[in-house]
């Protein structure tokens, strides 16, 4: 399974509130258990609900640690033409420079600030991480959430359809695309990786609707008239809504390794500049043989900490999503 079809750890959602005797603490509806179960921590929590999640997010090390990386790339990401320099393809200075006060990452074979490039290709990294975690979270949720509900037949044709896109190769069905469209941009990148990675989200959604639509209050929400979509949507997806936050970040982790991937293989967008994009000028242009580190290092660091960050902040939330996981 790729890096992008991962799947976060089996998830009990029970539906409604669970506490042992004597915990006057609000627990949250669904529970993320990946990992190992520890013992109840025994965090007390006597304010409200609506300021559960925040009370405990704050406490969790993981989480705040991840989130804050996040968010100083993120700031860096949208901040990042008036931040740069210079411009990202404008040749300032003579080549080859080693990292300086007046270049911080040093100058490309071309006499390019690398720190500009890196700067601006942190916004399209992240736009097409984004647009490819919300296409696939779309897809999968809509195949998911039916394959579930209905069952059957729908369900049989459905999981037939998954399990030909799981068996697509992706690279080679973009290297075909490629020889047709000369020119590609950040959101068709992001639309391909999407429409090649939801299998697992709709299996998992599927799974998970399957425990679900047998419930007490979905039978409620039958008895009352409610419509087959309205229940799916305003009762057995809330339900959900935690596992589904996890499987989104999955999704924009692994959305983004994919496209570097693409990138540094000379796939990705022919107009910008993306981490990838930068490690294959560097590779191309000989950065590695003239031991230009400062070209090719910064680029590979940054989306390490970045992927890292998002699985880091994933770990934390299973924690804060899980009673039994929570630390004081």
């Amino acid at each position: 399974m790729s890096l992008g079809q991962q799947q976060p750890g089996k998830t009990a959602l029970t539906g409604e509130r669970a506490g042992g005797p004597g915990d006057g603490q609000a627990q949250a509806v669904a529970a993320v258990t990946g990992g190992t179960a520890k013992a109840p921590s025994g965090a007390r929590y006597t304010g409200g609900r609506r300021f559960e999640f925040v009370y405990f997010a704050v406490r969790n090390k993981k989480f705040m640690l991840g989130f804050t990386v996040e968010v100083i790339f993120i700031v860096a990401a949208v901040a990042g033409p008036w931040l740069a320099p210079y411009s990202d393809q404008q040749f300032v200075s003579p080549p080859f420079l080693h990292p300086s006060l007046h270049h911080l990452l040093g100058t490309t074979y071309f006499g390019e600030d690398v720190f500009s490039i890196l700067l601006y290709s942190l916004r399209d990294s992240y736009l097409v991480g984004f647009l490819g975690a919300l296409f696939a979270g779309l897809i999968g949720l809509a195949v998911g959430f039916a394959a579930g509900w209905r069952g059957g037949l729908l369900d049989e044709i459905l999981q037939m359809f998954t399990n030909i896109v799981i068996m697509m190769p992706a690279l080679v069905l973009l290297l075909v695309i490629g020889a047709y469209f000369k020119t590609h941009s950040v959101f068709f990148e992001g639309i391909f990786i999407g429409a090649t990675s939801w299998p697992w989200v709709a299996r998992a959604v599927r799974a998970q609707t399957f425990t679900l639509r047998d419930r007490d209050f979905v039978d409620l929400a039958r008895m009352s008239g409610k419509r087959g979509p309205s229940i799916v949507i305003k009762d057995i997806a809330p339900n959900m809504a935690s596992y589904l936050l996890l499987v989104f970040i999955l999704l924009f982790a692994g959305s983004m390794l994919l496209a570097v991937s693409y990138d540094f293989l000379g796939l990705g967008p022919t107009n910008g500049v993306s981490l990838g994009d930068m490690m294959n000028k560097a590779e191309l242009w000989s950065g590695l043989t003239l031991h230009m580190w400062w070209w090719f290092i910064p680029p590979g660091l940054v989306m390490t900490l970045i992927v890292a960050a998002l699985y880091i902040s994933n770990v934390g939330l299973d924690e804060v999503f899980n009673p039994k996981l929570r630390e004081l």
